[in-house]
């Protein structure tokens, strides 16, 4: 043992500038509250005008903001113009938690306004304007005015109450505020028919010439006649009678913060805000809306975000650059919570509509949120499903925030997230709500999934595995493409069945701690019948892969599929078997794509590299695409059979790791990464007619810390193990584990860790293991 030595840590705050870039604008606040409008069409017009989601909930417009001259003409702020291939020239500078965009005025001069999510639902434009301008800087928004009533002065601006639908038609309430950093100088509401667009020349307000001079005759002017703030609006006007909404297609409104004194003795900044919250939530906004000089609320949650996690570092742009963009990833679309069901912190799918915690993708997250200070979100990700168990046991699909109704089901590996997430993070009394409600939900997956004690697991309809539009399912059902949600198949997956194994197999580990003796006889019998029938029936000596069963004559589909190599994660695959499945993952012909690795085998009579599925292209096809989330089980897989003693699954895992990194990179360019759901398996190309990127459905932050870096965490001790030919020299930590603080360091000849304070070594190509010290 030597002294402790480590590369010098990187401040969150280096980390997070790393990662700044032009071509982006998603912005979150680290609490369900996004920013990220997938094809923005006003985001070369300042504020937010785009809508932002609230969870699933879909909220715009949002509200823009214009630099007004004392008689109410506008002083325009401009942008570079579009470039000659369309493209938005706008001068923006992003980086996790702001946008900072240039504007000049009419002289010439510029202006700087910086964008961000607070905490707490708020949308921020802050004003760095030259101190010679006269006039106001005014936000300004137009609300539908069929779903927004209640509308009147607060404070410091103007609120009002919106209801919003999600895409299933469940609504929720809010109750949103337009306001300034001081006193408004102005205030306005404008019933108006017409368009609603974040242009001061087509707002109504540009009619009213001049704020505190003549007004048209439909403004509401509040300036002087302000009722308390909370009172009610008077029932006679008719901006606020039922027949008023209906008869206006928008509510404008506008709150004005005079420019005088802006830097002479005046606040240096000027910030306009919109606040969105539960209409039940009521009460003033977060004291950290306000930050001190220098600071933000947003910048340094982030900064706080990034410092839980450690620091990842091997020399390789790709690779340096996924893990702490990861982070970035799960940030945004971090969920705090409580939102009603959602009772404790979890990480979302994705933006938009997939914005809610998810069974399918759960899993991902607690295999990547273990890696953060605590693992909060990494049991919550747990807590939140068992907590909104159904009465026959099964879990809800989707939790939202206002009801529990059409949230569908997916099959997950529960399993292997309760030990990942246990071995970093132990909470006995977390464990002991999982081990129950996982409990509940074995018994069921066994009595409503395979009733026949065959030990094999029954897919009903093509969305429930997470994965639509495959031949696996054509071969038991020709029309298993068209019938949506409803139960109509009956195949046993090889996906369900090696989740229904690793459950079992986990049920029966946390039984024997909590020393419950029948449960866990019960659980291991239940885990080697599911084995045998992986072993002896899935397994395609034909197609040399495991496949699906067709439920109703219990013969092997023979699809190939990249689910069959899920069997991989239960480390009980060898052989020629296990050679058979390396074989096809080197094979361009079936598996062996330049990335890894499409979700169903080229030699398939469906695939395609494009996402075509009957001659239209799919939102979500799963015939030929790199799926993230696929390609993260496979190469778990491949570590699990590494650290099990096979030399040639720790190569395929390097490499299939390395080229998995270098795909989600936009026209290969380092300093552009991106996680988009799926990508052509020949030319790495994201579906960016999607638009839905930062989409968390992969564990790729966890797979470098354990694969490149070598870091294994259980409840004995610690084991450095990098893969073979993976980069020369990698460092990660600081990382929490178990109350102990480990980092590593891998250089070409020698491994060391570093825990609490103690250095370890030994040789590179071995496992270093050291025990915890009681």
């Amino acid at each position: 043992m030597n002294a402790p030595t480590s590369r010098p840590a990187v401040p969150p705050r280096a980390r997070i500038a790393a990662l700044a870039r032009d071509d982006k604008w998603f912005l979150g606040g680290l609490d369900g509250v996004v920013w990220a409008p997938p094809f923005p069409q006003w985001l070369h017009r300042p504020g937010f005008w785009d809508p932002v989601h609230l969870l699933q909930h879909e909220v715009g417009p949002g509200f823009s903001v214009a630099l007004v001259r004392p008689d109410g003409t506008e002083s325009p702020v401009r942008s570079a113009t579009c470039g000659p291939d369309g493209r938005d020239l706008t001068p923006r500078r992003w980086q996790p938690g702001r946008l900072v965009v240039t504007w000049s005025d009419e002289r010439g001069a510029t202006v700087e306004e910086h964008r961000q999510v607070l905490p707490g639902g708020i949308l921020e434009s802050a004003w760095h304007v030259p101190r010679e301008l006269e006039g106001h800087l005014v936000g300004f928004t137009a609300q539908p005015a069929d779903a927004t009533e209640g509308v009147e002065p607060t404070a410091a601006g103007m609120g009002w109450t919106r209801t919003v639908s999600d895409r299933r038609g469940q609504e929720l309430v809010l109750r949103a505020e337009l306001a300034g950093s001081g006193s408004p100088a102005w205030r306005r509401i404008v019933p108006s028919e017409g368009r609603g667009a974040p242009e001061w020349r087509h707002s109504p307000f540009a009619e009213d010439s001049g704020g505190g001079g003549a007004r048209g005759s439909a403004a509401t002017d509040c300036e002087g006649t302000d009722p308390a703030p909370g009172a009610a609006p008077d029932p006679n006007s008719d901006l606020n009678s039922e027949t008023g909404a209906r008869r206006f297609g928008w509510i404008w409104i506008a709150v004005a913060l005079p420019l005088a004194g802006i830097g002479d003795g005046g606040p240096p900044t000027l910030r306009l805000t919109l606040r969105l919250r539960r209409a039940e939530a009521r009460g003033p906004a977060p004291a950290s809306s306000t930050p001190p000089a220098g600071e933000t609320p947003a910048a340094s949650a982030w900064e706080s975000f990034f410092g839980g996690f450690p620091h990842f570092q091997c020399g390789d742009p790709y690779l340096d650059r996924t893990f702490d963009y990861r982070i970035y990833g799960l940030g945004l679309n971090r969920i705090e919570g409580p939102w009603g069901p959602v009772r404790h912190p979890a990480i979302a799918e994705g933006p938009e509509y997939f914005h809610v915690p998810i069974a399918y993708s759960a899993q991902c997250h607690v295999m990547e949120m273990r890696w953060r200070r605590g693992g909060r979100e990494a049991w919550g990700s747990l807590l939140n499903f068992v907590d909104n168990q159904k009465p026959d046991g099964s879990f809800h699909g989707r939790l939202y925030p206002e009801r529990l109704e059409g949230t569908d089901f997916y099959h997950a590996n529960w399993g292997d997230a309760l030990l990942a997430v246990d071995d970093m993070h132990p909470d006995a009394a977390a464990l002991a709500r999982c081990y129950e409600g996982l409990s509940r939900y074995a018994r069921w997956l066994t009595a409503a999934r395979d009733p026949e004690a065959s030990g094999m697991f029954t897919v009903t309809n093509h969305f429930e595995t997470g994965q639509e539009y495959m031949s696996r399912y054509m071969a038991v059902d020709e029309k298993a493409d068209v019938a949506g949600w409803r139960p109509r198949l009956r195949l046993k997956g090889i996906d369900v069945t090696v989740y229904a194994h690793q459950l079992f197999r986990a049920l029966g580990s946390v039984a024997r701690r909590l020393e419950r003796a029948g449960d866990e006889a019960e659980w291991r019998g239940l885990a080697a019948r599911c084995w045998r029938a992986i072993d002896e029936r899935m397994w395609s000596a034909e197609a040399r892969l495991f496949t699906d069963v067709d439920g109703r004559t219990g013969e092997r589909t023979g699809v190939k599929a990249a689910v069959g190599f899920y069997p991989l994660l239960t480390e009980r695959v060898g052989g020629a078997r296990l050679g058979a499945l390396f074989d096809h993952l080197e094979d361009p012909a079936t598996f062996g794509t330049r990335f890894p690795l499409p979700s169903s085998s080229v030699d398939d009579p469906r695939f395609s590299a494009e996402g075509m599925w009957r001659g239209k292209r799919r939102n979500c096809p799963w015939n030929g695409r790199v799926w993230p989330m696929t390609t993260s089980h496979v190469i778990e897989g491949l570590l699990r059979c590494w650290r099990g003693g096979s030399a040639r699954a720790g190569m395929l895992a390097a490499d299939m790791l390395d080229r998995f990194a270098r795909m989600m990179f936009t026209d290969g360019d380092p300093s552009r990464p991106n996680c988009f759901e799926h990508y052509n398996p020949h030319t790495g190309r994201a579906c960016h007619f999607r638009g839905i990127d930062d989409y968390q459905h992969s564990w790729i932050l966890d797979l470098l810390a354990r694969g490149f870096a070598g870091l294994h965490v259980d409840a004995s001790g610690i084991e450095v193990r990098p893969l073979p030919n993976g980069p020369a020299r990698v460092s990660l930590g600081p990382v929490t584990a178990r109350g102990h603080t480990v980092s590593v360091e891998v250089e070409p000849e020698r491994v060391s860790v570093a825990l609490d304070g103690e250095r370890f070594d030994g040789p590179c190509g071995e496992a270093l293991r050291v025990a915890w010290v009681p």
